[in-house]
């Protein structure tokens, strides 16, 4: 894909869309929502993710999130989504495909956050169930990783649900709230979405689209 290699187009972006939901990289227009749906969210994020910088959810500091987030896509490192509703053009929450490694790996490690408001109603299954086709189909990527706190329940059924495997356990993995956590290791390999694909994959006929 065009989007991840170097000297790519600044202003081409992309679009999956599928099942009454779209994908697309952040905005400075998606600013305001972006911000009050992560504030509101705080307590129930917090002990999923790194610590949030002081200036996190300042307008100065996502500008600068989306210049970062250009150059990871330009140099074909990393790729990150908002997911919105169709029907409300609502920020529901938001998906990454980073450490994209190419050669003999072909593979990307997978995360995502949602809103406290729209947690537990599937769409983050939805995201993932969208995501994976463009991974494995687009991106010709091989393996696509992802990793959770043991006690994270809800993340491990997602993940199990979307065809991912265990695959092992690993000791203070990743500085979360500023504790060095133990995680799960998860990944799905092209193979093993071809083998679920009619059970877990939404129609996504035409789901990839340019804009300006």
């Amino acid at each position: 894909m065009a989007l991840l290699r170097p000297g790519s187009a600044p202003d081409a972006e992309l679009l999956i869309e599928a099942g009454g939901y779209f994908m697309r990289p952040p905005l400075m227009c998606d600013f305001k929502a972006w911000a009050e749906l992560r504030e509101d969210s705080r307590a129930f994020l917090k002990p999923w993710e790194p610590l949030w910088p002081s200036d996190d959810l300042t307008k100065s500091g996502f500008r600068r999130r989306l210049r970062r987030y250009a150059r990871d896509r330009k140099e074909g490192r990393s790729l990150t989504f908002l997911l919105f509703r169709s029907r409300t053009q609502g920020i529901l929450g938001g998906l990454t495909l980073s450490n994209i490694r190419r050669g003999v790996s072909q593979s990307a490690t997978l995360g995502y956050w949602m809103g406290e408001r729209h947690a537990g109603k599937g769409h983050m299954s939805a995201a993932v169930a969208m995501v994976l086709p463009f991974c494995f189909n687009v991106l010709n990527l091989h393996r696509i990783e992802a990793a959770c706190i043991p006690v994270n329940t809800p993340s491990i059924r997602l993940l199990e649900n979307a065809g991912f495997r265990r695959e092992g356990y690993a000791r203070n993995y990743l500085l979360i709230n500023g504790t060095w956590q133990d995680h799960l290791l998860f990944a799905c390999l092209a193979e093993d979405h071809a083998a679920f694909s009619e059970k877990i994959t939404p129609s996504v006929e035409g789901m990839l689209k340019e804009f300006l």
